[in-house]
């Protein structure tokens, strides 16, 4: 750098540079004694010019590595190459930057910096490169599907739309969401895809999952079973030939459904006899409540000889079947004063294991309801042991029922008198209650 040095009024040099600097901040004092400065008075001093320019100096980037040294005199020249010095972009893109920097600035990083696209060869500034970068139509890419095409840009979506293995698809049929390269398998399970009428009845096409809908109700030429088949008609025939085949059956179907009536009627008695059995008590004694007493007592009165019959029960399991039964209004010698009590032996499921004559102690009770509260409840109640040689105390037959007027159990027609009845809470809330028990020593029940 070389300037010329001047001379003020007061004999202090300045060099141009700082003499200019104070005069732009509006200072017109000398910095070294504060007199006022003339400018017009203030003349150049050629001799020390000569002298600081002749004096020895490093490059004023020294710190920030630059090795350079020489006279103040030659600075300015090699400012002019020195690769520290900081100069402005020759593109004019406002950067700054150090004189060894620049080229790589110029060549890469210059938004002003001229570009030409290697693809389609279009010559961009840096600043818009940066945009067509990625977008260029003529660059050439991969399937964005990963099919393993690769293609220029501006035909990737035509390829993706229409060529594409690996692009996806509704099916036409059900509309679901398919790769392309499987959707033909699809319609191989496809539920929706027409197929023809297996029975080819003439119906153009039908859904896959409305074959068996067709088949079963539109298809005129499906083979059918008779709709008397649950009754026992094996016939099978097309559609359309089953109402022929309705009307000429007329009476064979007939016989087949009372026949099938028949052997549900038998079945219905059987599962109603296995469910008495299994609600039927297995422990010996019998508790039966007769409700509605005053109603049934003058039921009985109406009718002579008028026998109410309790649930039937087991003496054990796999025991005897006993049944009791009451005449409210008495019976032979109690009738019309007494409540006559008896029992009887039922066929059970087990008589052929069981010892014969029936020969164990019962017990009749008709049962107290009154308050144990108040008072102790006074029973009444008969024992006795079976005769063995009564008949109806022997194995009863298979053919026996509990309502054979010959089944006419043994107890006792004058168990209690009516008027006895009344005298204790027998009767309550318009119920009595009739207990039967049977000891079966510990033996049998072993």
């Amino acid at each position: 750098m070389r300037e010329p040095v001047r001379v003020s009024t007061c004999g202090h040099r300045f060099c141009d540079t700082c003499l200019q600097e104070f005069l732009s901040e509006g200072v017109f004092k000398c910095p070294e004694d504060q007199l006022p400065l003339e400018y017009a008075k203030i003349y150049p001093d050629p001799e020390l010019e000569a002298q600081v320019l002749s004096l020895a100096i490093r490059c004023i980037h020294s710190e920030e590595g630059c090795r350079w040294s020489g006279l103040i005199k030659h600075l300015q020249a090699h400012l002019g190459t020195c690769g520290f010095n900081v100069i402005p972009c020759p593109n004019r893109c406002s950067a700054k930057l150090s004189r060894r920097d620049l080229p790589e600035h110029v060549q890469h990083g210059c938004p002003k910096r001229r570009v030409k696209c290697e693809f389609c060869a279009s010559d961009f500034t840096g600043e818009a490169f940066e945009g067509h970068q990625g977008t260029c139509p003529q660059e050439s890419v991969y399937c964005e599907n990963k099919c393993g095409a690769r293609m220029m840009r501006r035909l990737l979506s035509q390829h993706a739309l229409t060529e594409c293995p690996k692009r996806t698809q509704p099916c036409t049929y059900c509309a679901k969401e398919f790769v392309f390269d499987t959707i033909q398998n699809h319609q191989y399970q496809c539920p929706r895809y027409p197929v023809p009428c297996p029975n080819q009845c003439g119906t153009p096409s039908i859904a896959r999952e409305d074959v068996p809908t067709h088949l079963k109700e539109s298809c005129s030429t499906a083979m059918l079973l008779c709709p008397f088949k649950e009754a026992g008609c094996k016939h099978r025939c097309p559609k359309l030939a089953m109402g022929r085949h309705l009307e000429d059956s007329t009476k064979v179907h007939l016989g087949m459904v009372c026949a099938l009536v028949s052997r549900q009627r038998q079945e219905i008695l059987e599962l109603r006899r296995d469910v008495e059995e299994l609600s039927v008590s297995s422990d010996g004694t019998l508790i039966w409540k007769i409700s509605d007493y005053t109603r049934k007592l003058q039921e009985a009165k109406a009718r002579s000889n008028y026998e109410f019959f309790s649930p039937p029960f087991y003496t054990h399991k796999y025991g005897y079947k006993l049944q009791v039964s009451a005449f409210l209004n008495g019976n032979g010698s109690g009738e019309s004063s007494h409540l006559s009590v008896y029992i009887r032996v039922l066929p059970g499921e087990y008589d052929n294991l069981l010892e014969w004559p029936f020969s164990y102690r019962v017990t009749f009770s008709l049962l107290d309801q009154s308050d144990p509260s108040l008072s102790k409840p006074q029973h009444i109640t008969e024992t006795f042991h079976p005769d063995p040689n009564w008949k109806n105390f022997q194995k009863p037959g298979a053919s026996r029922s509990s309502l054979d007027e010959s089944t006419l159990g043994f107890g006792y027609p004058k168990f209690i008198s009516h008027e006895d009845i009344k005298k204790r809470n027998y009767v309550r809330d318009n119920a009595i209650f009739i207990k039967a028990s049977v000891e079966i020593p510990q033996k049998i029940l072993a």
